[in-house]
């Protein structure tokens, strides 16, 4: 039933405080730490990513214009000054919001795990890519990309039911993608989904043997001989389905199995595209779909990038720009529990939009989100006077 709270609070409801207090207690998160904790950081990094806050002085004067609110927010602060917020970014451990980003995720994925790919699938599927956000090379010289610039690389594994990003590591740009590879836990029986930039053929059958299936793009000069040639249905854009070996100098070595070679057209872009997996049982169309859906990787990274604060940070420290970042990935991963949770309609845009704008309303969380046309329920209220039936009736 609702209580009351303000909107800010109803949200922040369904973080699992307990797990935070022990992500806290595990880096020393409060050691030292009189006044503003690490929760009243977290909160007020999660308005700033909500509310679309530009800066630090941003955030300072818009909670100072709320400030008799700031206790029913659940700061304990009663004012946050931007030189806190400024150190407590640069020294409390990024790592405490990581690991507390990962326990979201894990709350959030079984809430997803019967949402419908569209595909003939039980498998779990992820999609494997990066994205790099650039910095200012005199601001953040930590982070050096090329000689002119910095950057950040998200290496993000997203379990494409739901969206939920499961894995995601951060490191300076010129970290190459495929070393993402090297930092995966094979899930048997799952499919990866990658790009180009992942052909290695080593660590490809890193995941072959840990009984894990891939699908990949493969690069124009990929030599290979074919073996068989399976029969297929051409008017679905499949041109060809071989079973081929690998023949190059390396490749051959470190790839000694047969592979699964699909040729696809896509008649909308006017495309083809040259697939290699290792899974053998699935339809050759299955895994041209498989492919396609490795675009919502692509949508997530532009998604979180227009959406949540990650582009202009609150500090420029290593330090303060990872704890950034993974409050920014919590914060989008707690709007999908909120989502599905509420059983809401609305895409986590729509609902992001809509908090942006009612986080201090004290109103209820469903009513606010669950975007009905409530002219319908007005007209059905028999309390409500009807101003032509008075009319009429004179």
């Amino acid at each position: 039933m609702y209580t009351g709270r303000l909107i800010f609070s109803q949200v922040m409801a369904h973080l699992p405080l307990h797990t935070f207090r022990r992500c806290v207690a595990r880096y020393r998160g409060e050691h030292y730490v009189k006044h503003f904790r690490c929760l009243d950081q977290y909160y007020v990094m999660a308005f700033a990513q909500l509310t679309y806050r530009e800066s630090l002085r941003d955030i300072e004067a818009c909670l100072r214009a709320h400030q008799s609110k700031l206790y029913h927010m659940g700061l304990r602060a009663p004012s946050v000054a931007r030189n806190t917020l400024a150190k407590a970014n640069e020294r409390r451990d990024w790592r405490i919001y990581a690991d507390f980003a990962q326990a979201l995720i894990r709350v959030a994925r079984p809430l997803y795990a019967d949402e419908d790919l569209g595909l003939e699938l039980d498998n779990t599927v992820y999609a494997l890519d990066a994205s790099t956000i650039d910095l200012c090379l005199s601001i953040f010289p930590w982070a050096l990309f090329r000689t002119t610039k910095s950057a950040v690389k998200l290496h993000t594994l997203l379990d494409l039911r739901g969206n939920i990003p499961t894995f995601i590591h951060i490191t300076d740009g010129k970290v190459h993608d495929v070393n993402a590879l090297d930092m995966l836990l094979p899930e048997p029986g799952a499919f990866y989904i990658m790009d180009r930039g992942y052909v290695d053929f080593r660590r490809l059958f890193t995941l072959n043997a840990a009984g894990a299936f891939f699908v990949i793009r493969a690069k124009s000069n990929t030599k290979y001989r074919r073996r068989y040639s399976h029969p297929v249905d051409t008017a679905g854009g499949v041109r060809c389905d071989q079973t081929v070996v690998l023949t190059g100098v390396r490749s051959a070595v470190d790839y000694p199995q047969p592979l699964r070679r699909i040729k696809y057209h896509d008649t909308q872009t006017g495309k083809t595209f040259d697939f290699l997996t290792n899974n053998f049982s699935v339809k050759a169309q299955t895994v041209a779909d498989l492919y396609r859906y490795r675009w919502q990787v692509e949508l997530f990274f532009k998604w979180i990038k227009q959406h949540l604060r990650i582009k202009s940070f609150f500090g420029t420290t290593e330090n303060a720009v990872k704890s950034q970042i993974w409050i920014a990935i919590s914060v989008y991963v707690l709007v999908a529990i909120i989502k599905k949770r509420h059983d809401i309609k609305a895409d986590l845009y729509t609902i992001l939009q809509v908090l942006s704008l009612t986080l201090f309303e004290k109103t209820s969380i469903e009513q606010v989100l669950n975007l009905r046309d409530r002219t319908s329920e007005d007209h059905g209220n028999p309390k409500q006077l009807d101003l032509f039936d008075n009319l009429t009736g004179h």
